[in-house]
């Protein structure tokens, strides 16, 4: 039987990391746009205590200072970092990570990749 599952959600949060493969993108940092979708047991929604679920703020913070002090080539390899970073540090069971590179291509609105991980 499957475990019900809530998330919480963060949208359009912005972060900013040395992304890219061309020379001119790793020049300076750039602005990325995240989507992030976290699955927390049902159960936090009965406690009314903030240890009973993760703490979005937290996530916020956690993973614009991951992407401040790192760099990545390819936005698959960042989704993925962010993803293990959320699983393994706050204890999630599930998260979705979209990432969108905005303004990188002529007549193109988004760029991006979006991935769905689940702890093992």
């Amino acid at each position: 039987m499957d475990r019900q599952m809530d998330k919480i959600f963060l949208y359009g949060m912005k972060a900013d990391t040395l992304i890219g493969v061309y020379d001119w993108e790793r020049e300076r940092k750039q602005t990325l746009i995240l989507d992030l979708e976290i699955s927390v047991p049902e159960r936090t929604g009965t406690s009314d205590n903030i240890g009973d679920t993760i703490h979005y703020g937290e996530v916020c913070e956690v993973v614009r200072r991951s992407l401040a002090e790192q760099d990545f080539l390819l936005l698959e390899t960042l989704a993925e970092h962010i993803a293990q970073l959320i699983l393994n540090d706050f204890g999630a069971a599930k998260v979705r990570v979209r990432i969108v590179k905005p303004g990188i291509l002529p007549d193109v609105a988004q760029v991006g990749i979006e991935i769905e991980r689940t702890r093992e």
